[in-house]
């Protein structure tokens, strides 16, 4: 770690604080800039924090904080919209539990923690340039760091900044919804969420006796932001996927039914990058979905970008700079790029039309059957993070930028 004693974190939503949190760990000083003027509670639907991104927490001491917002998800129950089970998919029982949170919630958590361990976050700070690790806001004002990290998500300022060519997000073709609403008087799911293959549209749901979530991804032919997608107003988006459910068997027309407009999150398109081809140069290096964004229906955004977060920290602390970023690009490059994939076969299926849909249905319980073993899922889940092993240098990553 010679020569890094701080760093400037840009972005301060799930990762920033979180490699905040992890370069405090190994001795560097980081302060978080964040763009909106004020924290971003009561913003976001509902994700999982997968057993892995569990294990990554634990390696920095924050994993009881989120646990304690997050609900138990033991197992995803797949079905068709006939109501047919068409699979069922969990992670092996030795791992920690997943979780199903709100990610406001899981925000406030992990903000507060950073501010109780006295990492600094500053917002109304929305970078517009770089100059190496110096950063440059809207209002005037500069940043400098011995490094600097971009964690600005999938529309990362700080990637265009290192390398202009960069790809943009992709859409998958699907809007993304979410509610929460009573649960009163349907059957409980238990700590199982429920995937349901509409005839019109992608269902999740969760029902527990004192509150039930659900979300739903709506085929749509063109992207649309966030800001275009609020503009139509929740109560005109429950008619539609109200209208979308309406064939569908089970208790999801009946959760659109009880939600209220205001209770409706707009989350806007589904989008991913397939792959980022420069993660870092000079002292500038990206994390989360600022690296390698994948689109929700991986389940794992939040967790790749906590465990990359970690990771980076312990490279920082065991090699030199440009080693380190090299090593940690190693890491983690194939990894994530993998999990994107597999969530983009995931989006096609979502968004099957007709004949692909009875395909589909038919297919996947004999996929399931010869896939079904949990360990063979394992990778994805059981990725431990030995904080206190020291990381070897090894070669740099062919093609990386310097």
């Amino acid at each position: 770690m010679a020569g890094i004693g701080s760093a400037v974190v840009i972005g301060g939503g799930i990762g920033g604080p979180v490699a905040a949190m992890a370069l405090r760990k190994v001795g560097i000083e980081a302060t978080v800039y964040e763009a909106y003027d004020g924290p971003a509670t009561g913003v976001g639907g509902a994700l999982a924090i997968a057993p892995n991104g569990r294990q990554a927490l634990a390696a920095i001491g924050a994993d009881e904080q989120v646990a304690a917002v997050g609900r138990p998800m033991r197992s995803m129950i797949m079905q068709s919209w006939t109501g047919k089970r068409l699979a069922e998919f969990a992670a092996p029982r030795r791992l920690p539990e997943q979780l199903l949170i709100w990610r406001s919630d899981l925000y406030r958590a992990l903000y507060d923690e950073a501010a109780r361990r006295g990492i600094r976050i500053e917002h109304g700070k929305r970078l517009v340039s770089l100059d190496g690790p110096v950063a440059r806001f809207a209002d005037g004002s500069t940043a400098a760091g011995d490094i600097l990290i971009g964690a600005d998500g999938i529309r990362s300022t700080v990637r265009r900044a290192i390398d202009p060519g960069a790809p943009s997000p992709r859409y998958a073709g699907l809007l993304g919804f979410g509610a929460k609403c009573s649960g009163d008087g349907l059957e409980p799911t238990g700590p199982r969420m429920h995937m349901l293959f509409g005839k019109r549209a992608f269902f999740g749901y969760q029902i527990e006796p004192d509150e039930a979530g659900w979300f739903a991804n709506l085929p749509h032919p063109t992207p649309m932001t966030t800001a275009q997608a609020r503009a139509i107003g929740p109560e005109e988006w429950l008619r539609r996927i109200a209208a979308a459910a309406r064939d569908d068997r089970g208790p999801v027309p009946e959760l659109v039914r009880r939600t209220r407009p205001d209770e409706l999150v707009i989350t806007g398109a589904l989008e991913d990058i397939p792959s980022v081809p420069v993660w870092h140069r000079d002292r500038v290096v990206l994390v989360g979905d600022a690296a390698h964004a994948t689109s929700p229906s991986s389940g794992q955004g939040v967790s790749l970008a906590i465990e990359s977060a970690v990771q980076l920290a312990r490279c920082l602390r065991d090699l030199p700079v440009e080693r380190a970023f090299a090593e940690y690009e190693r890491m983690r490059r194939e990894r994530v790029e993998r999990i994107i994939k597999m969530a983009a076969r995931t989006n096609a299926d979502k968004a099957a039309g007709p004949v692909a849909r009875v395909l589909r249905d038919l297919l996947m319980p004999i996929a399931m059957k010869a896939f079904g073993d949990p360990e063979k899922f394992a990778w994805q889940f059981d990725h431990p993070i030995d904080f206190d092993a020291p990381v070897a240098p090894a070669a740099a990553v062919a093609g990386t930028a310097r």
